[in-house]
């Protein structure tokens, strides 16, 4: 493909503003913005000197003809408007959740496949330097054969975060859909593995949440938290979405082994840390720890009779990712950036599709029915 490759943005918000930040750092011109609320796309366009602003995606796409676009509305909104896309030939780029639904996710798939676009999902967290330092250490045999992993977190989250599309299912809310997709991306990088079967149980710890206006950025829901003298005049809507899931999966690595890794998925979005959150990989020959949900630091190995020891991450780990301090934003660039060069012409090199956001959706699907162990399926 010649010329400058041109970008449309879907949402305004933490998202929204990351995904046109990152199709900048690699070179395409960002020619449009649009969101739900007029006023905020408006003043988030005109700080980010984006020429166009507007509340009509639909128009948007006719008007401005882009080459791509990226998804970083609530997943709800995501069916319509990614479907508008690809039957313009869009390429398109989607934050997770694909949308609510395995069924719907498949629809995406299938319809970017059969349209022959380009499609990169955003469980992006699998660019941590650290996990890429683990998936490392296990390409190298470090830990020998891999048996089993372990993902642990505690948030201890608010229970009057204001009611937004994080407390409904059906409007791409839920920590399966927003936390276990990029811990369970983290694990398959990391293993060079695919997801065989999954169980599960998911628990809704908040049931009603109180309605506050203006709130537009995820990032400052926190701000706009009602105080216990505030409580009594608010209003209060109902919640389904969960807060907290118990998993266990079985994933098949690249290398050889005597049998499928055993992985656990431990999160309690309300619950109190009492040790740090971490990922773990674990082996017949030696163990990886690595501090933080998101595999955030330091990564620890510790083989059989030896104390746990730090590994420090490599110049060729650090090269090849952009120099961005920020952990989602440059995890969002990399994966843009290895998008953009296959929709340029330079080929894929591994990112996640729609395929996977398909498949990460049958396993979200199949944790909420909670009906026992089910087989991931692996293609259309």
């Amino acid at each position: 493909m010649s010329g400058q490759l041109k970008g449309l943005v879907l949402g305004s918000g933490f998202a929204g503003q990351g995904h046109a930040e990152a199709m900048r750092w690699c070179g395409v011109e960002v020619v449009g913005m649009v969101s739900r609320t007029e006023d905020v796309v408006k003043q988030v366009a005109s700080d980010m000197d984006i020429p166009y602003a507007s509340t009509d995606w639909v128009g948007a796409l006719d008007a401005l003809e882009p080459d791509i676009v990226a998804i970083g509305t609530p997943g709800g909104a995501h069916l319509e408007q990614i479907l508008a896309a690809i039957e313009r030939g869009c390429h398109v780029f989607c934050d997770k959740p694909l949308t609510t639904s395995a069924e719907t996710s498949k629809k995406l798939h299938v319809a970017a496949r059969n349209k022959r676009v380009k499609t990169a999902y955003a469980a992006s967290f699998r660019y941590q330097p650290h996990t890429l330092l683990a998936k490392q250490l296990i390409a190298e045999g470090v830990i020998g054969e891999p048996w089993e992993t372990e993902c642990v977190s505690h948030y201890e989250l608010h229970p009057h975060i204001p009611w937004g599309w994080s407390h409904r299912i059906d409007l791409g809310g839920g920590r399966l859909s927003n936390n276990f997709t990029h811990k369970l991306s983290i694990v398959l990088h990391a293993l060079d593995a695919t997801l065989i079967d999954i169980n599960g149980e998911a628990r809704n710890d908040m049931h009603i949440a109180p309605v506050v206006t203006g709130v537009h950025d995820f990032r400052e829901r926190a701000d706009f938290i009602p105080s216990p003298e505030q409580l009594d005049d608010v209003g209060w809507r109902d919640v389904d979405s969960e807060w907290s899931y118990s998993v266990m999966a079985h994933v098949s690595p690249a290398r050889s082994v005597r049998q499928p890794v055993t992985s656990v998925f431990r999160h309690g979005g309300m619950q109190p840390r009492f040790g740090d959150d971490y990922v773990a990989f674990y082996g017949d020959e030696a163990s990886i720890y690595i501090a933080g949900a998101y595999a955030q630091r330091p990564l620890y190995v510790k083989t059989r009779g030896s104390d746990w020891e730090i590994v420090e991450l490599t110049e060729e780990i650090t090269d090849q990712l952009p120099d961005i301090e920020d952990d989602s934003q440059r995890n969002w660039t990399q994966l843009m950036r290895e998008f953009v060069q296959d929709v340029s012409g330079e080929g894929y090199c591994g990112y996640q599709t729609f395929r996977d956001g398909w498949i990460f959706q049958e396993a979200v699907d199949a944790v909420r029915r909670g009906d026992g162990w089910f087989v991931v399926p692996q293609d259309v």
